[in-house]
């Protein structure tokens, strides 16, 4: 694992290749277009977020990195976000419409129009700070052609809390990282939840050669967790604590109790892909890294009184190692009937003590598209 002694002080402001996955999950081939190019492709997937979107494009235009462009993908708004945005006064800048097919899809869509070398994410309700895309082309050319990806600490806001203490806690560290046999999975885990697309920069070339974002069957959840293990899987990660991205809470359903039980990610109803994804060296790592997860998973469809759901996951997802995980045995529990009376019972307690809302499985709150 590698340093970043090059990052500058002022940051602290703020497979193996497989046929069957290249370019398939979108619904027109990836574009090649190569007339003008610049060197980023900023994508905005937009669904109704009129409160929050200049926010976010103003954040895009006071980059310190100028060689950019950004694609805002409206995604079937009904509010007056688009309107906004295509009044935005910045040649650099353009809209594109679609009708509502989720994060997945408009990100895909952003992709096939892209002509950058490398391609940002940005989601229409967050910000970056001003040095994020110089620092991250920094990596990109301290590093070399051997890292895929680049992704970045953020702030919780308006909390205004830095989270690198948290990730450092969970064994991240800054610097380069490539899976081998002998990771530890739950290490796989944190730096799955780590690279949430508002805060990584990914090489073109390899987002098209994996198939991009899941964006089959309208989904809503998880889908950048299925782009981005595929991406560990295959390639080095850099890895930049620092924070560099406002990541609000106020305009999405981030981290809420939305009353029911959050919907399964894409890579557990489709584990084929992925495993056909993955170098054969990895498999067991992979496995390991589907089972917590999805002991995890099994946990929170318990505690929602989706137990027989619960089950059918943690069996078909177990592995003879998988007792050792400290959520095994609570996930046994909430995989039978009382799984379902203990959620209840938790719940109630919640409304009378005003608990926290609940997070993501992995320890980090991910985003309902449609608020």
């Amino acid at each position: 694992m590698e340093g970043w002694p090059w990052l500058e002080t002022r940051q602290r402001v703020r497979r193996r290749r497989s046929p069957e996955n290249v370019g398939t999950l979108g619904s027109q081939p990836w574009g090649n277009d190569v007339t003008n190019p610049v060197k980023v492709s900023i994508i905005v997937p937009l669904y109704n977020k009129t409160a929050c979107v200049e926010r976010a494009l103003a954040s895009i235009a006071g980059q310190t990195f100028r060689d950019y462009e950004a694609i805002v993908v409206d995604d079937g708004s009904t509010d007056d976000g688009p309107a906004k945005v295509a009044r935005w006064r910045d040649g650099r800048f353009r809209l594109l419409r679609q009708a509502n097919a989720g994060p997945g899809a408009a990100r895909n869509r952003g992709v096939r129009e892209a002509r950058g070398e490398l391609i940002a994410f940005l989601d229409a309700d967050d910000e970056w700070l001003p040095d994020f895309l110089t620092a991250s082309l920094q990596a990109f050319e301290h590093h070399g052609p051997k890292v895929a990806a680049v992704t970045s600490g953020y702030f919780e806001w308006p909390a205004q809390i830095s989270r690198e203490p948290m990730w450092r806690r969970r064994g991240l560290a800054p610097g380069i990282h490539r899976l081998t046999p002998s990771t530890s999975p739950i290490l796989v885990i944190y730096m799955l939840a780590y690279m949430c697309p508002w805060s990584t920069v990914v090489r073109a070339d390899v987002i098209r050669r994996l198939g991009g974002f899941f964006e089959q069957e309208h989904c809503l959840y998880g889908e950048d967790a299925y782009l981005f293990l595929k991406v560990l899987c295959n390639y080095a990660v850099a890895f930049n604590l620092a924070p560099l991205v406002r990541f609000h809470t106020e305009c999405s359903q981030l981290s809420r109790n939305l009353g029911r039980a959050r919907p399964v990610d894409p890579f557990f109803r489709y584990p084929e892909q992925i495993e056909a994804s993955c170098p054969r060296e990895l498999l067991g790592l992979l496995r390991e890294v589907m089972a917590i997860r999805a002991l995890r998973t099994a946990c929170m469809l318990g505690y929602w009184g989706q137990w027989r759901q619960a089950r059918a996951l943690r069996t078909q997802f177990q592995t003879a190692h998988a007792w050792r995980f400290s959520a095994f045995f609570p996930a046994v529990v909430c995989s039978t009937p009382l799984g379902k009376w203990l959620g209840s019972g938790w719940r109630i307690l919640g409304q009378i003590f005003s608990a926290k809302p609940g997070r993501d499985a992995a320890g980090v709150g991910r985003r309902s598209w449609q608020t």
